[in-house]
């Protein structure tokens, strides 16, 4: 067996774990093609300011998918100095997330070779993947042919989108990471526009602060929907939203599931604990009409609250979530996609300790929430040209500096990749996904990550790649 894995990010790294695990490889090839000097970190981990965190608790972060313990037992005792008080969780700058990362991949890579497995590093892209009778080719952008009989495709997520066609404006910087490189062309007194209100802009805002900004920053989005703050883990695993549940009402209905049979599986979860569905779902949906540091006041004190209903949610959206989206009928995913924003600021909360920084700044005036931005403009008439930002409502404003910070579209295809995955389409390996992302047409190709298709909205997690970095290892050690 010769297995070629195309990208070396997390999802690389899920994989060869996975693929350690087995008892008798056998022998064969393991090749990993990446061209970034960022090997097994991929562009969220790789070295950057020490106030850019890990997002989530340890136990939502092991790359090893069955093993909630893997990553916490090799940050250990390094966890002590990143604990986020109000959390009760360490919470580690993502460099050294990217430390474990690199150390799993190595200890796979160690234990793949001891079963007779050679693994190698090709620092290079490649461009193309064809037929050649009972095996595969692939070809590099240097024009060297490699032969595999597997394929999995791990190349993350696409670009950023350019929602106000801003590429090449000076003072516009359409990706922000790493923000050590961003923020290092911005004066402390700058007013800054960050695009967006979700976890990358307040990246943004939280470093700007970490480096002593004394200028405005404002953030732009059309809904101004702030994402929701991480709560303590309870140990409480759900009982009705589950897989099994699931599959049973699926098969129950003759093949057949509704928004609603999900919302009551959330509404027993609730009955019970005692809680109020009802309640529950009146204060998620008021959402946008809270005043933003109003908001963010009353969820920090509601760290430690011990109603399971939001902790439920943003598990399932995880856990459970794109297993019952694609069961889902197109009109109950296009009524979940109206409530985009909220959904995946409930899936994907902020940690308590950048929620704080976030309404200290709304508090001091430093920090506005701009909803409704129509258009952003660069204003060239001068020497020291600024950014117009025109508002659906009310006066528009101005600014120095505007950092993108609206995530790539879920599923979507990275342009580095491009060209490969029409390569794969055009020697009946793949097919395009009508809701976006790569459907293999061959059982010789596997896709682990944000590009698998018909995925929900919501981007993949690290528990979801592990996920599927354990499935596509259990059927390249079957085949």
């Amino acid at each position: 067996m010769d297995i070629a894995i195309i990208g070396g990010g997390a999802a690389a790294v899920g994989l060869l774990d996975a693929l350690a695990a087995a008892e008798d490889s056998g022998p064969g090839t393991i090749t990993v093609f990446e061209p970034s000097p960022r090997l097994w970190r991929g562009r969220p981990y790789g070295p950057d300011l020490d106030a850019v965190l890990v997002n989530a608790p340890p136990a939502i972060m092991s790359i090893r998918h069955g093993d909630l313990g893997h990553y916490a037992a090799w940050l250990g005792e390094r966890g002590a100095a990143h604990l986020d008080p109000l959390l009760g969780q360490p919470l580690v700058p993502r460099a050294l997330y990217g430390d474990y990362l690199a150390y799993t991949a190595e200890k796979a890579t160690a234990a793949l070779e001891e079963s007779g497995l050679r693994v190698r590093v090709e620092a290079a892209r490649v461009a193309e993947a064809t037929r050649s009778g009972g095996r595969l080719t692939l070809r590099t952008g240097d024009g060297r042919a490699y032969a595999a009989t597997h394929l999995a495709l791990c190349v993350g997520s696409g670009a950023p989108p350019d929602p106000y066609g801003l590429t090449g404006s000076p003072g516009y910087t359409g990706d922000p990471y790493p923000l050590a490189r961003t923020l290092d062309g911005v004066c402390a007194t700058d007013d800054v526009a960050i695009i967006g209100s979700g976890l990358t802009a307040v990246d943004v805002v939280v470093s700007l602060a970490a480096r002593g900004h004394t200028g405005r920053i404002a953030l732009l989005s059309r809904s101004g929907l702030l994402p929701h703050v991480w709560q303590r883990p309870v140990d409480r695993r759900p009982r009705h939203l589950t897989a099994e549940r699931i599959t049973a009402l699926y098969e129950q209905r003759a093949g057949s599931l509704t928004l609603e049979d999900l919302v009551g599986l959330l509404r027993a979860e609730l009955a019970d604990a005692k809680e109020d569905f009802g309640e529950f779902a009146a204060e998620l949906m008021a959402a946008d009409a809270e005043d933003p540091a109003r908001r963010l006041r009353r969820q920090l004190a509601a760290v430690d609250d011990p109603r399971i209903g939001r902790r439920m949610l943003q598990e399932a959206a995880h856990a459970v979530g794109p297993y019952a989206w694609r069961l889902l009928p197109d009109a109950d995913r296009a009524r979940l996609r109206q409530h985009f924003r909220l959904a995946v600021g409930v899936a994907s909360p902020m940690v308590p300790v950048n929620a704080a920084v976030l309404l200290r700044l709304l508090e001091s005036g430093q920090l506005v929430i701009a909803p409704g931005v129509r258009a952003i403009e660069r204003v060239n008439g001068r020497a020291n040209g600024r950014f117009q930002v025109h508002a659906v409502r009310g006066a528009g404003r101005t600014a120095d500096v505007v950092v993108n910070a609206v995530n790539p579209a879920p599923q979507s295809v990275p342009d580095a990749a491009r060209h490969l995955v029409q390569s794969l389409g055009r020697a009946g390996l793949a097919t395009p996904h009508p809701g976006g992302g790569l459907v293999p047409a061959d059982p010789r190709l596997h896709v682990v990550g944000d590009l698998a298709g018909g995925g929900s909205f919501i981007t993949t997690s690290i528990p979801g790649v592990a996920a599927q970095a354990r499935r596509a290892a259990r059927a390249l050690r079957a085949s």
